[in-house]
């Protein structure tokens, strides 16, 4: 929090500090009066978050939800970061139109123990509970399996916006996956959560949950649900595998630039969903300060967050002498470098130019170069292959650019 009160906040200030960068609160009013029994009783709410560890790295777009656990933990309440090593087994068919391919259950295990060592960058951990849901679902009998998939019918699942635009293509739907809503539904009632919180897209499976909980005789939790968070190209939902994303454990300069790479625009969601600022703040930030002198003082706050003050101050400076001294874009498209061109730590530029859109095809690419129009990390290329090249490329081909990691 960003300021430090010697008297307790009051219910309303509570639900305008838990309301700040929500999408939708079901229901507001039943939030209210948890909150209102809790300062009561003195009993914490239990506020669950389930991660599947489908790849190694969090990004800035799990962070809203881990930012917004904080703001529970702050309000004293305790937090769950549920690890879905069982459902990660299934593959969320949010969004999909195919079918997930499962996971190894060595790499389930091996991703669950990196977000571990992640989360509490943001996370006190002395007021969040960290659970595997195998714990529950592992041990479900087969006759209990049975009494879970008689909630809820077919229908009802097949109203799921994916599996309807699934089926209507005559694309196939596994029925592992319509598990999926129904697995994720029962973590709620083996956690008994008061609250869960999910992105905008996870409606469906949160709201299973608490239909769940009523079936098995529980309060019916509060679903909270957060925006997803546009990345760097300011359109998709941020993702690894779109190569917008900035990840919570790249380096400070790493992720200081890339949050410079932010559109002027995009960059106030970014303060309002990954910093304690209130809207008031963000409000008087708007008018005061310049965009540029505004990015600066965000890429501080969030290299802050997952490394230190003094790493930020320096990634800032490093910023300032390479790029805007330099005078090199600071909108460069970032792009995975594709595979199979690294052999024994060179790389063929050639290729290169050629896969990532900077030349029409390899021949162009070798006239690129020949003409020393070509420039990797500020260094102009003579050779088509690039001997103990580094693991991250600013490549410049004319007036184009790409960022290679």
């Amino acid at each position: 929090m960003t300021q430090h009160r010697t008297q307790p906040m009051t219910i309303d200030e509570q639900l305008t500090y838990l309301r700040k960068g929500m999408a939708e609160i079901i229901r507001e009013e039943d939030l209210r009066e948890r909150l209102i029994q809790a300062a009561k009783t003195g009993r914490r709410l239990r506020v669950k978050v389930g991660f599947d560890p489908t790849a190694p790295d969090l990004h800035l777009g799990h962070a809203v939800l881990l930012r917004k656990m904080k703001h529970f933990q702050d309000l004293g309440h305790t937090v769950i970061f549920l690890i879905g090593d069982m459902t990660g087994m299934i593959g969320d068919p949010t969004g999909r139109n195919v079918t997930r391919p499962p996971m190894t259950t060595e790499a389930i295990e091996r991703n669950a123990e990196t977000y571990k060592q992640q989360v509490f960058k943001i996370l006190d951990p002395h007021r969040t509970e960290v659970r595997f849901n195998s714990q529950w679902l592992a041990p479900l009998r087969w006759e209990e399996v049975i009494r879970l998939t008689s909630k809820y019918t077919v229908a009802r699942l097949l109203e799921r916006d994916d599996f309807a635009k699934r089926y209507a293509a005559n694309a196939p739907i596994s029925l592992h996956e319509l598990m999926y809503p129904l697995a994720q539904g029962y973590d709620s009632v083996a956690l008994e959560s008061d609250v869960e919180m999910g992105g905008t897209d996870q409606k469906f499976n949160l709201l299973v949950g608490r239909e769940l909980q009523r079936d098995y005789g529980q309060p019916p939790q509060i679903v909270a649900m957060t925006p997803l968070l546009e990345g760097l190209d300011g359109v998709h939902k941020m993702s690894k595998s779109l190569g917008n994303y900035i990840g919570i454990t790249e380096a400070p300069d790493v992720m200081f630039r890339k949050v410079m790479q932010v559109s002027d625009d995009l960059m106030w969601r970014y303060y309002e969903l990954l910093t304690d600022r209130s809207l008031a703040e963000i409000a008087v930030l708007k008018t005061s300060m310049h965009p540029m002198e505004a990015k600066v003082a965000l890429g501080k706050i969030i290299v802050t967050d997952f490394h230190s003050a003094a790493d930020a101050d320096a990634a800032a400076a490093v910023f300032n002498a390479v790029v805007r001294r330099k005078e090199i874009p600071t909108d460069i498209p970032t792009v995975p470098e594709p595979p199979g061109l690294r052999v024994d730590g060179a790389i063929r530029v050639d290729k290169l130019l050629a896969r990532v859109g900077l030349a029409e095809s390899v021949s162009d690419a070798v006239r690129k170069i020949k003409a020393g129009s070509v420039q990797i990390n500020g260094e102009k290329v003579k050779e088509v292959l690039l001997k103990n090249a580094p693991a991250e490329l600013l490549i410049q081909a004319g007036k184009n650019w790409r960022r290679v990691a």
